[in-house]
């Protein structure tokens, strides 16, 4: 009998799961198999078109929100800064007024008129009123620092001027170098930092209205949550064949509620910016301007009599700013009509004041004097008044308008803000419920 076959060496193993790392791709596999066949059934389509409708009513309440709630923040900013720059203007111009009332002082000789020191006083003192609360409203540690500049500079100024009425009053020439320190003071040192900060304070109003516009385009996304909820009612009706789900109609009528106010607040707050930017904004910062160029020219007047016969400079210095400020009013009626002619008033007072320069070149000096210093009805310090007046008042009725018009928006399109938002959440509680009601039937 032959002996049964045997072999040696080591037993065959079984086989069994590799030592490596587990493979989850039939896991990945199955997960992804379970979800497309429940998106196969009915219900898991009802579930999906549940989240989308949810998903879409928050879409809206987020956005509408956050774009009635940025453009409110900028329409803030640009009324803040706006107020900012009309004050820094406003600070400028009495400076200026206190210089030309000065200058013309200094021309009777002696103890100036009580009226004119009364004038000065007063512009002083609002500047020096002004300038602590603009530097508490500044914005940036240079603006803070160029407002301290002025203040010390302003000190410096009416510490001079002092000193040239000092000795204007006993009849010392010196007086006459004390007044052209302090008027170089104002115009080398005071003004153009005064202007620096107006730029820069112009430039945040650029910008401030810009983002007001910036905040459209999140009512994209408004749009979008509107469309998706649409398309939501329209897929569960062909499903369904039932025209009305009543969550669904109710966060259709939230949202679109929603949507009309958020876009109504929004699209109206960006035209509001853009008509106040070109209307009386604009108007106010001309108005401003031209004032200060002309005042500037009341100065640029006396000290002409003040070199007697060598001020040819000074003459060109008025002429260029009274042409300046022209331009400024006339561009100030065509932003804004407030019913005044500050640029009649401007050209009246020019008018007095070619009188004085032929009085002054006809070798008439005492007289042109006189009628630089007489406040008599018709002299030229009455016409001078009568333009500054009219245009500080159109100055305070479009500064106004355009802080109100701007505050006003601001408030529109934060309440709008809230509307979306709440009607939104509101929509997305009705949408989940009405879609409920479905997924109930195949339960």
């Amino acid at each position: 009998m032959t002996a049964p076959l045997t072999t040696t060496g080591p037993p065959r193993s079984e086989p069994g799961p590799s030592s490596g790392a587990p493979d989850d791709g039939p896991a990945r596999t199955s997960v992804r198999d379970r979800i497309t066949a429940e998106l196969a059934t009915t219900p898991g389509r009802l579930a999906l078109a549940t989240a989308v409708a949810v998903v879409a009513c928050l879409l809206l309440a987020v956005t509408g929100f956050l774009a009635g709630s940025s453009q409110s923040a900028a329409l803030r900013d640009a009324q803040r800064d706006a107020a900012q720059l009309v004050g820094t203007q406003e600070l400028r111009n009495d400076l200026v007024s206190a210089d030309a009332t000065a200058t013309n002082a200094f021309l009777v000789g002696g103890l100036e008129p009580t009226e004119a020191r009364e004038r000065y006083e007063a512009s002083v003192s609002e500047a020096a009123e002004a300038l602590p609360a603009l530097a508490s409203t500044a914005q940036g540690a240079d603006e803070t620092a160029d407002l301290a500049t002025v203040s010390d500079s302003v000190q410096r100024y009416a510490g001079l001027v002092e000193s040239a009425r000092a000795n204007n009053r006993q009849g010392f020439p010196v007086g006459a170098a004390y007044l052209d320190q302090a008027s170089a003071a104002l115009r080398d040192e005071v003004l153009p930092t005064l202007d620096d900060v107006a730029v820069s304070t112009s430039e945040r109003v650029d910008d401030d209205l810009t983002s007001v516009s910036l905040s459209q385009a999140l009512l994209l996304f408004v749009l979008l949550g509107l469309v998706a909820l649409a398309a939501v009612q329209l897929w569960l009706a062909r499903r369904t064949h039932r025209r009305l789900n009543l969550g669904l109609a109710a966060a259709s009528v939230a949202l679109l509620v929603g949507g009309i106010v958020a876009t109504v607040a929004v699209l109206g707050g960006n035209g509001v910016a853009r008509s106040v930017a070109s209307g009386p904004y604009a108007a106010t910062v001309a108005t401003s301007q031209a004032l200060s160029l002309a005042t500037d020219a009341k100065s640029m007047e006396s000290f002409t009599l003040i070199k007697r016969g060598s001020g040819a400079e000074f003459e060109e210095s008025y002429q260029t700013s009274v042409a300046q400020a022209r331009d400024l009013l006339t561009e100030a009626q065509d932003a804004s009509d407030t019913g005044s002619d500050p640029l009649a008033l401007l050209n009246a007072w020019d008018e007095k004041h070619a009188e004085i320069r032929a009085l002054d070149d006809g070798g008439q000096w005492d007289e042109a004097v006189d009628a630089a210093t007489s406040t008599a009805d018709d002299s030229a310090g009455a016409a001078f008044t009568a333009f500054s007046d009219q245009a500080h008042a159109d100055v305070e009725t479009t500064s106004t308008a355009a802080v109100d018009r701007l505050g006003s928006a601001a408030t529109t399109a934060q309440i709008a803000a809230w509307v979306a938002l709440v009607l939104g959440v509101a929509g997305a509680v009705a949408a989940a419920a009405g879609m409920n009601v479905r997924l109930k039937e195949y339960r």
